[in-house]
């Protein structure tokens, strides 16, 4: 038994409940990872253009070369502020979201073996939830901190609640799951217990568009934060990349081929909780990230982590800059919450990958 599971981790080719996927060449992975790069960095440069200002691509290279080399860019001072101030953190915010999210999609899956987890099956947006509203509603805090550090300290409130809980129980990967479901449950009844008894109808309002997935409000210092988070999140990933592959076939197969199963799963899980609180206190509840797109990624690459971790964080990426720029305009002159607009999407893609899942068994 041990030495027939020895062997599986290596080939990579092995999904859990689905069908073996086709190996790829270093060559062809190289050529994949280097495209997406591309078409991410087009992506972003793309999107600026999308609005009412009348931004061409031209424009935002234009702007970007004068940037470089110190030369007037030739554009009026409002055009320089939406792409340097509105347009491109946002975008690059939007990247780094789907990236951080997909990536803590691609752990859980792993490590509690269960194809329905994402980011937020461990109670952490509910938490910073939580938080936002004691900042926004209650005033706690006394204006010495924003409602993206009290969703940051929400968020980390929960995470730790439902390691308490999943340990006290045991410390299975199923303890752990009802434990997020049940911090879940108890942060989301305190959002809205506070908000009912304590917000007027334009905090409500307010409160609940940014529940519901926002990027409006993105600041450069948001980005430069989440970039380090999602970088150090995406080297620890890379570094346990053979633990992850072990843990495809059980805690038991992983202890058995000489993993250390309470050390990588404590540190995965607390890289995923630090990732997905620093991206949920920035731009609130983005779901589907995290479920579908592991899905879309482990179809094209197969099931190797080492494969699958950076090209589900590539594929994140480039799905949430174009849902971004698709949320700004399909009812312009309104806003769709980013949250909204992933939903719409990924329900009827997981439906189709569930679908295909089936027939595969």
């Amino acid at each position: 038994m041990s030495a027939s599971l020895a062997t599986k981790p290596s080939t990579g080719t092995q999904v859990p409940g689905g069908r073996p996927a086709p190996l790829h060449r270093p060559a062809a992975l190289g050529a994949l990872w280097l495209g997406g790069l591309v078409a991410l960095l087009v992506s972003v440069a793309v999107v600026i253009t999308i609005g009412p200002s009348g931004i061409t691509a031209g424009d935002v290279v234009q702007s970007a070369l004068a940037r470089v080399t110190g030369a007037d860019s030739g554009l009026s001072r409002i055009q320089e502020g939406i792409i340097w101030n509105l347009r491109l953190p946002r975008s690059l915010m939007a990247a780094l979201a789907g990236a951080g999210l997909a990536l803590c999609g691609v752990i859980l899956q792993s490590l509690l073996r269960n194809p329905l987890a994402d980011p937020y099956i461990l109670g952490i947006s509910s938490g910073a939830s939580t938080g936002a509203v004691l900042i926004v509603v209650l005033g706690v805090g006394a204006g010495a901190i924003g409602l993206t550090t009290g969703a940051f300290v929400g968020s980390l409130v929960a995470f730790g609640f439902v390691l308490l809980l999943a340990f006290a129980s045991g410390g299975t990967t199923d303890r752990v799951v009802l434990a997020g479901v049940a911090a879940t449950q108890l942060f989301s009844a305190l959002t809205s217990f506070i908000v009912y008894i304590a917000a007027d109808a334009e905090q409500t309002r307010g409160i609940l568009f940014w529940l519901l997935g926002s990027l409006a409000s993105v600041r450069w210092t948001d980005v430069a934060v989440s970039a380090v988070v999602v970088l150090i999140g995406l080297v620890v990933c890379l570094l346990h990349t053979a633990n992850l592959d072990a843990f495809t076939f059980g805690q038991d197969a992983a202890a058995s081929l000489g993993v250390n199963v309470v050390r990588t799963r404590l540190v995965l899980m607390v890289v995923t909780a630090l990732v997905t609180a620093v991206i949920v206190s920035t731009c609130g509840a983005i779901g589907f990230v995290g479920l579908v797109l592991p899905h879309a990624a482990r179809a094209l690459v197969g099931g190797r982590h080492r494969v699958l971790v950076p090209t589900s964080a590539l594929m994140g990426a480039i799905f949430l800059v174009w849902i971004d720029a698709a949320s700004r305009v399909v009812i312009a002159p309104q806003e769709l919450p980013v949250g909204v607009a992933t939903a719409l999407i990924g329900v009827p893609a997981f439906v189709v990958l569930l679908l295909r899942r089936g027939r595969g068994r």
